[in-house]
């Protein structure tokens, strides 16, 4: 495995504890067998929930790139508005499910719910305020990222109808994301794949009016992103509901009895992740518009770029969501040193998939552009964008597996939002105006600029890490 040297050191170093009892970073074979088989058993329905996902946005930017570059364009500029409230969604339930993995960790099922009933309520009333926002202001929305008028006319239209999926997605994801916490991942992983298996559909059928339905473009992505999401979230419910013991089936009674003190509390952690998520996104999205000022082809490439290179990222969703579970339940039972123990093994994991990664993305360019059949310039520029994806996804899934999948479990949050907010918005985004606005390069090279910032950040994470400060333990134990 390659490491850079001083990492190398540290992973092998000998930790003491305060008592002075000598504590390696070696786990024993039974500590080891424990960990790959919550690892497999975490780790890979997650990650397939999450290809399900990328799946769906992989054939809408085919189904929608044979429209037109412009209909590409338009979409990815209307879902950027839907990324940016998704990720704050996951910032609330990622914060809570400090709490909630460590509850379950020492399976207090009454704690555990008024922290499900936490998240109900906050998701609610950050989804409303959206919704309006995007409906009534969707052409204003639409053109933060672009000039275009075509480009706002169509991302308006699709925005004013998948908006109201919004709510059906963060009540899905409640139970979704609160599942993997709880490792009962089978049916909910079903019920995404039914969801969007049926989205991928109606797609087929709206877009290009297939099978007797009308041919209505773009909003007819929107349509079928709405039906579907409406059904995906009755499964849903109908799944834990119908359930007899899954612990996330809820009275309203048991998700309401959270005191103000321990919704305080939860928030105490909450909050830092939400801002840290909701920043994280909004300089996701504003680096979006400023590559629309080279042009509605280079939001066309982007969306193509980060669609493919989400398929790869997969993999660490599943990972860091199996490593927040295992690092967090275990701390949860006050086992701080095997909770570290166990974190390093992540780390390793985790190198070993960046090289996999990165040969394969590499590999497979070709086949990628081949398959969206853009003109030969939008080829050329989409063949080089994927290759600086390709080197940068290293410090990128490093550091964000050491932020979303152990300090987060350990509940230093307050850390997590300094570095990642310093980062995103304080250095990434004037990267990206000096290689737009000022120097004028191209696509690829300033999407290479831009990844600078995580060479740096990952070197603060790792110290971090290496520094401990980072387990907690809420539970008491």
């Amino acid at each position: 495995m390659k490491e850079f040297p001083f990492l190398k050191n540290r992973l092998n170093k000998v930790y003491k504890k305060k008592g002075g009892d000598e504590v390696t970073e070696t786990l024993n074979a039974a500590e080891k067998k424990h960990f790959y088989k919550q690892m497999l058993a975490i780790g890979l329905p997650v990650m397939l929930q999450q290809l399900i996902v990328v799946g769906l946005n992989l054939a809408d930017t085919i189904m929608v790139g044979k429209i037109s570059e412009n209909a590409l364009a338009a979409v990815g500029a209307a879902n950027q508005v839907y990324f940016v409230y998704s990720v704050l969604i996951f910032g609330i339930f990622s914060g809570a499910g400090v709490y909630l993995v460590q509850y379950w960790g020492i399976r207090d099922l009454k704690s555990l719910r008024k922290i499900l009933g936490i998240d109900y309520v906050v998701c609610v009333a950050v989804t409303v305020p959206v919704i309006l926002l995007a409906y009534f202001a969707s052409p204003v929305l639409v053109g933060l990222f672009t000039e275009d008028s075509e480009v706002i006319s169509l991302g308006s239209d699709y925005m004013k109808i998948a908006c109201f999926s919004y709510i059906f997605s963060a009540l899905t994801f409640v139970i979704s994301y609160n599942s993997r916490a709880t490792a009962i991942l089978k049916i909910p992983t079903i019920v995404n794949g039914c969801a969007i298996s049926l989205n991928i559909f109606l797609n087929y059928c709206l877009i290009y009016g297939k099978l007797g339905m009308p041919e209505l473009g773009v909003r007819g992505a929107a349509i079928a992103t709405l039906v579907a999401r409406i059904a995906e979230c009755a499964a849903m419910f109908i799944y834990v509901y119908a359930s007899k013991d899954n612990p996330l089936k809820a009275t309203l009674k048991e998700l309401g009895a959270f005191t103000r003190e321990l919704f305080a509390g939860v928030m105490k952690t909450a909050v830092p992740v939400i801002i840290n998520e909701a920043m994280w996104a909004l300089s996701v999205a504003i680096i979006f518009a400023i590559y629309g000022y080279i042009g509605p082809t280079a939001l066309a490439i982007v969306q193509v770029a980060n669609t493919v290179t989400d398929v790869f990222q997969t993999a660490y969703a599943g990972l860091g969501n199996a490593s927040a579970v295992i690092v967090g339940q275990t701390l949860g039972q006050g086992k701080k040193e095997l909770a570290y123990r166990y974190s390093s093994m992540v780390l390793k994991v985790t190198w070993a998939l960046n090289i996999v990664m990165t040969l394969i993305l590499i590999a497979i360019r070709g086949i990628v552009a081949d398959i969206y059949d853009f003109n030969p310039h939008t080829t050329r520029l989409l063949m080089e964008a994927l290759l600086v994806y390709a080197v940068a996804i290293t410090p990128k899934m490093l550091a964000y597996l050491i932020i979303c999948g152990i300090l987060r479990a350990g509940g230093d949050t307050m850390y997590c939002m300094l570095i990642d907010v310093g980062f995103n918005v304080l250095l990434q985004i004037p990267l990206a105006l000096i290689a737009v606005k000022v120097l004028q390069l191209s696509l690829p090279f300033a999407i290479a600029v831009v990844a600078i910032s995580d060479f740096a950040k990952v070197i603060l994470c790792y110290q971090r890490y290496f520094s401990k400060k980072w387990v907690n333990v809420f539970t008491g134990m």
